[in-house]
């Protein structure tokens, strides 16, 4: 049966470009975020090991539950801020963020600071269970920020070169928020007083440090998630509507394009693409937070190099990055999303193949570092891309896009650290003479092996490139109680170009 033709809507103006005090105010919501995203995958670990005496097991144990809790809070957030209206006036999107902010701020201090009711007899499992809530609720938290951001960047911007614009000025948000925690890490460590003989390693007398970076970090992400709210417009929902298409949704939107099938959440599992992205998003991010979780325990326990080094390498990392974010829309735009992605890759496995060859590092680890910090920056901004490109104008879906895409990379970090947890050599907290080898093949595979799945994932998208191929979905207006009118048209493969 053949679809029936409705007629195309009338011609509208083009919308406006973003003005540069939006997308600054936009890119700024997320800075509280990647301020805890640095602080948790660089600092928990060795926080957990070196100031408190976690062993391998329980330390990981905790990163993998914060993960878990993320994973299956962000696509469940991502549903619901599809569907909700937002408080009032206020949008959809800005609500849950508001709400994830409040989260971060009340929860995350406690998990950089020693457990308040433990004394020195207190048995670990009771301190892992005071950790646990705190973990959870800033998880929560973090989740409602980073979906309802990520989802209001194809309804703010609607074309390609301006969807990547704004993603590279969100990661160099990204970029800023890192380098203040590095810094400021490395100017409490440098400030520090101490016994001479200990001022070179992490230990208990460095809790201070923890706790004073920690509370700075929730203090200035405060004032740049109220710059965000503050500068960012988001069109309200009317009160007594639903964000999702309902029997009442008009058949004619006011669409600058002919009108094509609304995608519901339910749609994208049906489409084969949504799965190639997110195979590719996932081993993106497991190159980055794998890679920042374990680089402060490769240069203190590997290269054996002095403990302000845990903040000057990420520091250089994300300079570099910070610095390569800005060629991101002229590069995406010359050689086109596969092949930035590509060039990404390859600097990544440069890294990998110096860290290989070279196991004693002195000065140069500064040079491996810029190259991981830009290959970093360049494979996470396309990724990002690419998933805008995914949802196109199914805006009203987009939160559960995204949701659904960090659910995968919540999970497969989670587990991965366990597992490389559970590998660890030493049986106990202290680190063993096995250590310096192990944390060594641990910086080349979450560098070079993920890297080799995220070519073969990049193959994928390059043989079968991103489109919406089934439009089972229609508009809410026209399906009837067996589905969609004309399904069998519906059903078959079109391609988006």
């Amino acid at each position: 049966m053949a679809e029936r033709a409705l007629p195309l809507p009338l011609p509208v103006r083009a919308a406006e470009a973003l003005p540069l005090r939006a997308r600054l105010s936009f890119a700024a919501g997320h800075f509280q975020n990647d301020a805890c995203a640095a602080l948790w995958f660089t600092y928990l670990l060795l926080f957990l090991h070196s100031a408190l005496g976690f062993g391998h097991r329980a330390a990981g144990a905790l990163l993998l539950a914060g993960q878990l809790a993320d994973g299956l809070c962000t696509p469940l957030l991502g549903y619901e801020t599809d569907r909700s209206a937002g408080c009032g006036r206020y949008g959809r999107r800005k609500s849950w963020h508001l709400a994830g902010t409040t989260c971060v701020l009340v929860s995350f201090p406690f998990i950089f600071n020693p457990c308040l009711a433990c004394k020195e007899n207190t048995p670990q499992w009771a301190a892992f269970i005071y950790y646990l809530p705190f973990i959870i609720i800033f998880q929560f938290g973090w989740a409602a920020t980073q979906v309802s951001h990520l989802s209001l960047i194809p309804e703010l911007v609607t074309s390609d070169h301006e969807k990547v614009e704004l993603t590279a000025f969100r990661y160099a948000f990204t970029v800023m928020a890192n380098i203040t925690v590095y810094g400021l890490a490395w100017l409490l460590l440098n400030f520090q007083v101490d016994q001479p003989e200990r001022i070179e390693h992490l230990g208990p007398q460095d809790v201070p440090i923890f706790r004073n970076l920690s509370l700075i970090v929730v203090g200035l992400g405060a004032v740049f998630s109220l710059i965000f709210h503050l500068g960012t417009k988001e069109k309200p929902y009317p009160w007594g509507s639903s964000a999702q298409p309902e029997e009442s949704t008009p058949l004619l939107q006011k669409e600058p394009s002919a009108l094509r099938p609304l995608l519901l959440w339910r749609d994208w599992l049906w489409e084969p693409a949504f799965y190639q992205v997110a195979v590719l998003y996932m081993s993106t991010r497991l190159i980055v937070n794998l890679s920042q979780a374990y680089i402060a325990m490769y240069l203190t326990n590997s290269l054996l190099l002095p403990k302000k080094y845990i903040a000057t390498i990420p520091l250089v990392m994300y300079v570099s990055g910070f610095l390569s974010s800005f060629l991101m829309k002229p590069v995406n735009k010359w050689l086109g999303r596969n092949l930035t992605y590509f060039v990404g890759i390859l600097v990544i496995l440069t890294f990998a193949s110096w860290v290989t060859l070279v196991k004693q590092m002195g000065t140069e680890i500064y040079g491996a570092a810029a190259l991981l910090g830009a290959g970093s920056a360049t494979i996470l901004v396309t990724s990002l891309s690419m998933t805008a490109d995914l949802i196109g104008t199914n805006t009203h879906s987009s939160a559960f896009v995204y949701g659904a895409m960090s659910f995968t990379d919540k999970m497969a970090n989670g587990l991965a650290v366990m597992a490389i947890q559970n590998l660890h050599p030493c049986p106990s907290e202290l680190c063993c003479s096995e250590c310096a080898s192990f944390y060594h093949w641990v910086m080349v595979g979450v560098t070079g092996g993920v890297a080799v799945a995220a070519i073969a994932s990049l193959c994928c998208i390059m043989v079968w490139p991103i489109h919406v191929r089934y439009h089972a979905a229609c508009l809410r207006g026209l399906r009837g109680a067996e589905g969609c009118p004309g399904a069998e048209g519906a059903d078959r493969s079109t391609r988006i170009n």
